[in-house]
């Protein structure tokens, strides 16, 4: 049977944080999670996004509960910060959805001199969930989906040039952007079964879904030959809403289990399904170094040092 949104559980007196809640595929998850009584906290990089948001979704839906968080991910000390008011304001967290990222823009540095897409699409995100773990541990069978891309089958770790320093390809970066996502959320799976924690940290890519990135890149980069591709590719691009699935089913299905990645049927469009892995990703020394790099990168900006006791 196919599974679509009225597969989804009951999501009653859980609790979804959503990175990039605004637009595109976080917009759809929102929706969805609202629609099955879910308490949807709208993270986005500035509060009047998160409230113009959610004064639309609340015209839209009359189910479930609609909090606001503003989080900038380019820059380390946003994410601290939003970090402590969801574990000021909430009593536990039942799902972190790290859907939120950037494709392919010029070079940019995000606050703290990194690569922006590294810094925002890996970076931020790990900082956030190794923040939040101890609320998440809180709450049994809690998950963290962290939404990649197809472009980590075409991705590599650049361990020389990590952030684009000597030569910088902004593709390339996004493809490595998106591969760290898969990495992570692999390595952090094995380290919660390890240690004992009751956290599922799976993984999600949408295929080829029509969203603000596309034409946010082309605007970034002034590309004309891209805007014709993208334009030439239209028919094979699916909505938003089905690009969605895919984190949904991670987020919600009952048989989804950490370490595994979710995609369209048909690899760029489609239903849901469990999918393959990059390769890439599933060699434990890779991600271990990975691991320690972003640690290091990440610092003391983000209080996380009892996470490091949590995941021995």
């Amino acid at each position: 049977m196919l599974w679509t949104i009225d597969s989804i559980p009951n999501q009653e007196s859980r609790n979804a944080l959503i990175t990039g809640a605004n637009s595109g595929l976080g917009l759809e998850t929102a929706k969805a999670l609202l629609k099955k009584g879910a308490t949807v906290i709208l993270g986005c990089r500035s509060i009047y996004k998160a409230e113009t948001t959610a004064e639309k979704l609340s015209k839209e839906i009359h189910s479930g509960k609609i909090e606001c968080l503003e989080m900038d991910l380019s820059d380390l000390k946003s994410i601290d910060i939003a970090g402590d008011q969801i574990l000021d304001k909430f009593d536990k967290l039942d799902l972190l959805i790290n859907n939120a990222g950037l494709m392919a823009p010029p070079r940019t540095l995000s606050k703290q001199g990194l690569e922006i897409q590294f810094a925002v699409n890996h970076l931020s995100h790990m900082a956030l969930t190794l923040k939040l773990l101890p609320l998440l541990a809180k709450q049994r069978g809690a998950r963290i989906v962290t939404v990649s891309s197809g472009a980590q089958y075409l991705g590599k770790i650049n361990w020389h040039d990590l952030q684009g320093e000597q030569h910088y390809d902004r593709w390339a970066s996004y493809s490595q952007s998106k591969l760290a996502n898969v990495m992570f959320a692999i390595e952090l799976d094995l380290r919660l079964k390890k240690s004992n924690i009751e956290i599922a940290s799976l993984s999600a890519h949408p295929g080829l879904a029509r969203t603000n990135l596309q034409p946010k890149s082309i605007e970034a980069n002034g590309s004309w030959q891209e805007a014709i591709a993208y334009k030439l590719m239209d028919p094979l691009f699916q909505s938003s809403y089905m690009g969605s699935l895919p984190q949904l089913i991670a987020a919600t299905d009952p048989n989804a289990k950490g370490g595994e990645q979710y995609g369209p049927r048909f690899n760029f469009r489609g239903t849901p399904k469990r999918c393959r892995i990059a390769p890439l990703a599933l060699e434990r020394e890779e991600r271990e170094k990975l691991w320690e790099i972003s640690e290091q990168l990440i610092g003391n900006l983000v209080a996380i040092s009892i996470v490091k006791n949590m995941l021995t």
